[in-house]
């Protein structure tokens, strides 16, 4: 029994969202209301409330650690590089 696989090593592990730079999922809010950077490629970004994408306007919450960083439209990121 020592012997067997564990399911253990197939368990997905949330990392965090992915920067929009780099795609590895390293992105952390700092400790500015609506500012991220990601810790892997070290850019920065900030939280908007105007996409980029499809210029739809939506209201942020800045203050709160679980904030939105996708549009509601049309689900492309509300970052933007700083």
């Amino acid at each position: 029994m020592a012997n067997e696989p564990t399911s253990a090593g197939s368990a997905e592990v949330d990392l965090g969202p992915k920067c929009p730079n780099c795609g590895e999922p390293w992105l952390r809010a700092t400790n500015l209301p609506g500012r991220y950077r990601c810790v892997y490629c070290l850019h920065r970004f900030e939280l908007t409330s105007v996409c980029p994408n499809c210029g739809e306007h939506s209201t942020i919450v800045r203050m709160s650690s679980t904030a939105l960083v996708k549009c509601n439209n049309c689900g492309d990121s509300m970052l933007q590089p700083i």
